[in-house]
């Protein structure tokens, strides 16, 4: 019987009033028990509160979620965000030093929509936080009036680059995604290669170079419906096999007494 794997999901902090609560779309945990046949594990957004080496003994990859929340600004020397933006400051400081140190242990890491822009920010980068105010790139954002299934129906193409994984995964060098997010990359970080390009050159994924384990960020939403698109499917196939090969890793070293 193959192993599946423990992962980590990130988690935002919302008020429900009156209570403040932590938490994920059901998506992205269905994601990772029928796509990448995982066991998702939530971590909180507790921030300095919580223990991040404790956090990535116990899982075997890190998911990093997509929210309607932006990455404050100050973590990209970026401008004061809009009055109304939603900011999420308990996650920020949960997820920006935890993808940072799962790259330094090795942890498996899939990013996705604010997890890809976290992650360019982790790295060095920076963002655009209203896309389509910068001259030469469309409207991503969805309409909300819409319902889910066009919402987060194919929305434009995006180039798959030669030598990729995605391209890899793909079969082929287009395929159409969905569309869901106002902010995008502005300054590319350092030390990654750009794995998708939106039509109108907007970056919409990219791999950290040297990377100990799999190391991917995309910003669309391939948790959608994940079983019911071939593409989406093979990425959280191979994330999945990327968690269980750790897994395995984790059990031999733990079998062995190094931790």
């Amino acid at each position: 019987m193959s192993i599946r794997p423990i992962i980590g999901v990130s988690a935002d902090r919302r008020v429900l009033e009156p209570h403040s609560c932590h938490i994920v779309g059901e998506k992205y945990v269905a994601a990772i028990r029928d796509g990448a046949n995982g066991v998702p594990f939530l971590i909180p957004a507790f921030g300095d509160n919580v223990d991040l080496d404790t956090v990535l003994a116990h899982v075997d990859g890190l998911l990093l979620t997509g929210s309607p929340s932006n990455v404050e600004p100050h973590h990209y020397e970026g401008e004061v965000s809009k009055p109304g933006t939603m900011h999420d400051p308990h996650r920020d400081s949960t997820t920006l030093p935890l993808a940072e140190k799962a790259l330094a242990v090795g942890v498996p890491l899939f990013a996705i929509c604010r997890g890809f822009q976290e992650l360019n920010v982790v790295l060095g980068g920076s963002l655009h936080q209203l896309v389509y105010k910068v001259p030469g790139y469309h409207d991503h954002k969805e309409n909300p009036d819409d319902p889910l299934d066009v919402q987060y129906g194919p929305s434009h193409p995006i180039t798959l680059l030669e030598g990729g994984l995605l391209r890899e995964l793909a079969g082929s060098g287009t395929v159409e995604v969905n569309s869901l997010h106002s902010q995008g990359i502005a300054r590319l970080a350092n030390d990654v290669t750009v794995e998708a390009v939106a039509d109108d050159g907007l970056i919409e994924g990219f791999r950290v170079d040297g990377a100990k384990a799999f190391a991917l960020a995309v910003q669309w939403h391939p948790e959608w419906q994940v079983t019911e698109n071939s593409f989406s499917l093979a990425i959280f196939e191979a994330f999945g096999d990327a968690c269980r090969q750790y897994a395995t890793g984790s059990q031999s070293r733990k079998v062995k007494g190094v931790a």
